[in-house]
Formats: structure tokens, sequence, C-alpha cells
């Protein structure tokens, strides 16, 4: 009898013991330095026991870390989201449209005050046989420019290269992404943005029953991820969301939390902040504007989207 309450009273300690309960992993996520990470610095300040990031200066350090499994959401350009879909068979999903156009044609001067107006001048820019390149030719050729013979576009390696072109000619134009554009006008103060090419872009969509935006940037996920923790993940497009409007509200604030965890430097980035077009499109919306885009490069290049493009399932 004694043993048997001995076994009782250690039967109901061990019931009053406080139960562990199993925490949820970190969902691993993986951002680029510039525009495309930096909607996501107030999720890394106040979100770190949820979310585990991994930073890049480039997408090829992003993208094998996904394609492995060994990262379950990331921010990528937009056609590389495509480009994954077709050689993954469908393993990857974009869940937002991230940052819409970054683009921006500066001068020293005031000549330039439509895409008419780049009419026989000397335009340098980066990209050659990228999305800078496709975005600007669409835009050329939409405004009735043909970009082969309506003026002279000289391709560079580097930013650094066309802002040197446009200090040394001031007859020179440069087409600059941001946060590039804005550094640009502090090394030269008669510098000016002439044109903002997601302004031409949405332009030439106006009419359209889903017009399609200029897209930089996205943010996508793994198809089996999404599958096995559809509340993780909506959860963390809830938290994103909620970031995107942190750095949209807050310049001052999410400039200082981007230099802090190295996206780009504080200074910079607070005077780009607005010209950087950081948004969280979903759905619907999501799906006209990033399809369009991708439709656009495909006219141009189909190698650019991976091929061909992306099926219904490819749109959380």
């Amino acid at each position: 009898m004694f043993r048997k309450m001995i076994s009782l009273f250690v039967v109901l300690a061990l019931l009053a013991l406080p139960v562990a309960i199993a925490e949820a992993a970190p969902i691993r996520v993986g951002a680029l330095k510039g525009p495309t990470g930096m909607g996501m610095a107030q999720m890394m300040a106040e979100k770190a026991d949820a979310y585990e990031f991994t930073l890049a200066a480039a997408p090829d350090e992003i993208v094998p870390l996904l394609v492995k499994g060994e990262l379950d959401i990331a921010a990528v350009p937009a056609n590389l989201g495509s480009v994954l879909y077709n050689n993954t068979q469908g393993a990857v999903k974009a869940l937002a449209v991230n940052t819409l156009g970054v683009l921006y044609v500066l001068e020293r001067g005031d000549t330039v005050h439509s895409v008419a107006d780049l009419k026989g001048r000397t335009l340098v820019t980066s990209g050659k046989g990228a999305t800078p390149e496709y975005a600007l030719n669409y835009i050329l050729r939409g405004n009735g420019i043909d970009p082969e013979a309506d003026l002279t576009i000289e391709f560079k390696s580097e930013h650094a290269e066309c802002l040197a072109a446009m200090l040394q000619d001031e007859s020179v134009v440069a087409m600059l992404p941001q946060p590039f554009a804005t550094v640009a006008q502090t090394k030269a103060e008669d510098a000016r943005i002439a044109l903002d090419l997601n302004a031409e872009w949405d332009a030439l969509q106006a009419n359209a029953e889903a017009p399609s935006g200029l897209v930089t940037g996205i943010v996508v996920a793994r198809a089996a991820f999404i599958e096995e923790n559809p509340e993780a993940v909506a959860q963390f497009m809830a938290d994103y969301a909620e970031s995107v409007k942190y750095a949209q509200d807050d310049v001052e604030g999410a400039a200082q939390l981007i230099g802090r965890f190295d996206i780009f430097e504080a200074g910079p980035a607070q005077k780009a902040l607005p010209f950087c077009n950081i948004v969280c499109i979903t759905g619907d919306e999501m799906k006209a504007k990033l399809g369009g885009y991708l439709a656009a490069l495909m006219e141009q290049d189909p190698t650019a989207v991976g091929g061909a493009l992306p099926g219904e399932d490819f749109y959380y």
C-alpha cells in the first residue's frame, strides 16, 4: 500500500511539472544587399527569434542555398524567380513582389523631360544582356524609339563607370539603379533625375486591363516548404508586409536598420529609400504586374525567364 502511494505521488509530481513544448525552428530567409533586402530590415531587428537571415551581395550566393533546401524563403531578382521555377520543375513559388522599378535616367543639366528627349543622345548604363537592358528597350520601343538607331547606348561593367562617363561629358546621360542613382547625385551636384523608368513603364500600361509593372525583385519560397508550413508562411507574409510598411513610413528609422545590418550604408539609404519603390504586392495584383513584366522579357530574350513563362502554380 505504501509503495502504491509513493508511485501515485511520483505520477502526480510529474504531471505538475511544466511541459516543455518544442519551439518551431526559425524560418531561414535569404536577402540581397540593396533595395530587394531593404524591406526586411525591421524583421531582422524585431523578429530575430522567428527568422534566420542570410545576407548576400549577389543572387548566385543565395540561389544554391534555396535549391538545396538550406533556405526556405528568399528575395531574388524578379526574372530569376522564373528561371528557378523552370529549372526546378515548379519547386519554387512567388510569394510577393517586393521591389518595383529602381532604374533612373540622370543628366547634368535640364534637357531630358521625356523619353523622346533621349533621341540622339549618348546613354551609359550597365546590365548588358540583363534586365536593365530589357527594361530600357521596352520603354524606348513603347515610345517609338529604336534602341539601335535613335540613340547611342554604351554599356559599362560597373555603375561607377557610368558616373565617370557622365562626369567627363555633360552631354552624356546615365541610367542607374537606386540607391546608386542617389549616390551619383552626391558626386555631381548638377546631376538630376530626369526620368523614372518605373513611371514610364506605368504610363505605357495605363490603359491595360491588368497593368503589368517594372518589377525589380520578388520574394520566393520553396513549394515544399509552403505546403508543409502553411501557417508559418502566412505569418511570414504578415510580418513582411509590416516590415515593408515600416520602411515606407519611417525612412530615417529604416535607414538606420539598413545600415546596422549592412544591407546598405545608412546615409545614402535614407536619401534613396523614397525612390526604391519597396512594396509588398501579393495575389492577383502580383500576378498581373509580375506576369506582364516576365512576358515583356520573354519577348526580347526567352533565356531571361528560363526559356518559358512560369505556369499558374508559380503564383502563391
